[in-house]
């Protein structure tokens, strides 16, 4: 009976720091984003419509490829325009950008401007599926 406890002892915290996102705050905010990978971020959106993917990058970078349904956002747009273009702040949305850093300072500035449910897929460099380019 012992074994059996420390099997499932072990098992559970082999599962929590397996679930534990990466270190992506910034010590002004102690927000941490909700580190999602490309997988779970596709299937997020296979399966939910509602769901906002937001391209944080620059226009040219957009124009030669990004995700399928993605809508263009640049970082540093984020702040003066975040309420026109996205105004729902209790929607679902999901952050990308080249590498994962300019996504990670979008949910951060995201999560300021008090929207609820922001996920960090990290970059496009990391998306084994489909890509399209151009304005579609």
């Amino acid at each position: 009976m012992k074994k059996i406890f420390l099997a499932i002892l072990l098992s559970l915290s082999v599962f929590l720091v397996s679930c534990t996102p990466k270190e992506a705050t910034t010590a002004s905010t102690g927000y941490e984003p909700t580190i999602i990978s490309a997988s779970s971020g596709k299937s997020m959106l296979e399966n939910d419509s509602s769901i906002v993917l937001i391209d944080v990058r620059e226009e040219s970078e957009y124009v030669e490829a990004h995700i399928p349904g993605a809508i263009l956002f640049p970082l540093g747009t984020i702040s003066a325009n975040a309420s026109t273009v996205i105004p729902d702040k209790m929607g679902l949305y999901i952050v990308y950008c080249r590498s994962g850093n300019r996504s990670n300072q979008a949910a951060v500035i995201l999560s300021q401007l008090g929207y609820a449910f922001i996920y960090d897929m990290g970059g496009i460099i990391d998306w084994p599926y489909e890509t399209v380019s151009g304005d579609e």
